[in-house]
């Protein structure tokens, strides 16, 4: 097997539990705004971590659509791999990757369904193209070639020409992921990095702590 050498040394800039928020969710929300000021591409991309009903781990990268003081969104099909893995195993992890600023955000959380009304409203602010797309695909199942993608693609255009309202597939929606920790990670260097972790306390609020390398 061939070694790979190459890296980077990251810089001076520290991370200490003196200067974050004692609300992990206030924090991560000025980590985003930050990285969205950066100009980093996707700034909101994540990577979403489960385990199937098999045991076997599975990670992609999706859009974080929603965020408050208390939990994180995505949209999903829900028969997708994911979704599935989801429906057999809540237990979800969310890697926020923002190399071009020597920080990453890794949250620890259960992921449940949202309700009708706020898939709906998801649903109802993507792209036309998109909301096609989201019928005609059977995502995650085998399709013998792009030539018959596209062609569900148009049945679907079909279906709903012109200004055509198009519903909400009902195997499509939201998921809220409830934090139980959060990490945030910031590159040293000497790979010395800090890693300060937020835990929820079972009698509320949140325990913070320092992580070693």
């Amino acid at each position: 097997m061939e070694s790979l050498t190459s890296h980077t040394d990251y810089g001076a800039v520290g991370l200490n539990k003196s200067g974050v928020d004692p609300d992990p969710m206030i924090e991560f929300a000025a980590w985003l705004a930050a990285a969205e000021q950066a100009g980093l591409y996707e700034p909101n991309a994540m990577v979403v971590g489960t385990v199937d009903p098999d045991g076997r781990p599975s990670s992609r990268t999706v859009l974080l659509k929603g965020l408050d003081g208390s939990g994180f969104e995505f949209v999903s099909n829900y028969g997708s791999h994911k979704g599935r893995a989801l429906a057999a195993n809540p237990g979800v992890s969310l890697l926020f990757p923002w190399f071009a600023m020597q920080r990453q955000v890794i949250v620890y959380g259960t992921a449940h369904p949202t309700d009708a009304a706020t898939s709906d409203a998801y649903f109802a602010r993507r792209p036309r193209a998109a909301r096609i797309a989201a019928v005609a695909s059977d995502q995650s199942q085998p399709i013998a070639s792009r030539a018959l993608l596209e062609e569900q693609v148009c049945r679907v255009e079909a279906r709903y020409p012109g200004d055509t309202d198009i519903p909400r597939p009902d195997d499509w929606g939201g998921y809220r992921v409830t934090p139980h920790a959060i990490e945030f990670w910031q590159g040293r260097t000497s790979r010395l990095h800090d890693r300060l972790r937020f835990t929820a306390a079972a009698a509320g609020g949140w325990t913070l702590e320092r992580l070693q390398p």
